[in-house]
């Protein structure tokens, strides 16, 4: 906005001091990275290192809204899956690979616990036959992907770029998806394969 997030970013800071003073208590505030424009994970580090906002008791959790259908319907929208993805992971290869490149984006992910998937899970979506869906370069059709197609697409990305930072000596990322609050128990399955946690859970019983 015209003041950069100045004011969100103070308020920010005033519960990270109040985190601090208690030396004991620890947060993971969660902030959302569409995946409509790589520009997205710019901005983020900007207002993230110009305002400081980090401290020793808290870890950010990156949130994927589960939009791709909503961001294709825009007439300058992305054209398929594929591209979302590459918003969302592609600026996070580059400043792993080359951080005096990026180096606001660097100090950014030291901060970053893992990433989150949310959406309303009851949604209707397709169910079976995953194998016949279309791979994320060939999804442009107006629908939205299933929650499966999401779980493995943005675990696959999660686990290669865990496996770089490892080599690279960096800190990883989980990946713990909103999953089983609502929708078809396939969510939970393909989670418990692909996540290392999930928030939630409601259905567990019902499963």
């Amino acid at each position: 906005n015209h003041i950069q997030g100045q004011f969100f970013a103070d308020i920010t800071k005033e519960v990270f001091l109040d985190l601090e003073d208690g030396k004991y208590q620890y947060t993971e505030p969660r902030i959302s990275i569409y995946g409509r424009s790589q520009d997205e994970w710019n901005n983020l580090a900007s207002w993230f290192v110009d305002h400081k906002v980090y401290s020793k008791n808290a870890r950010w959790m990156i949130q994927i809204p589960r939009w791709d259908d909503m961001y294709r319907k825009k007439e300058d929208g992305i054209k398929n899956f594929a591209e979302m993805l590459a918003n969302i992971f592609k600026p996070i290869f580059e400043a792993t690979i080359n951080p005096i490149k990026h180096p606001k984006l660097a100090r950014v992910l030291e901060n970053i616990s893992g990433f989150d998937s949310v959406d309303d899970e009851s949604k209707a979506e397709l169910i079976g036959r995953y194998d016949e869906l279309p791979t994320a370069n060939n999804w442009t059709n107006q629908r939205n992907p299933p929650y499966v197609y999401y779980n493995y697409y943005i675990y696959a990305n999660i686990a290669s770029l865990n496996k770089l930072r490892k080599a690279k000596g960096l800190n990883l990322f989980d990946y713990r998806p909103h999953c089983g609050e609502a929708g078809s128990p396939v969510h939970l399955s393909s989670s418990f394969l692909c996540a290392k946690n999930i928030s939630h859970g409601l259905v567990l019983r019902k499963a």
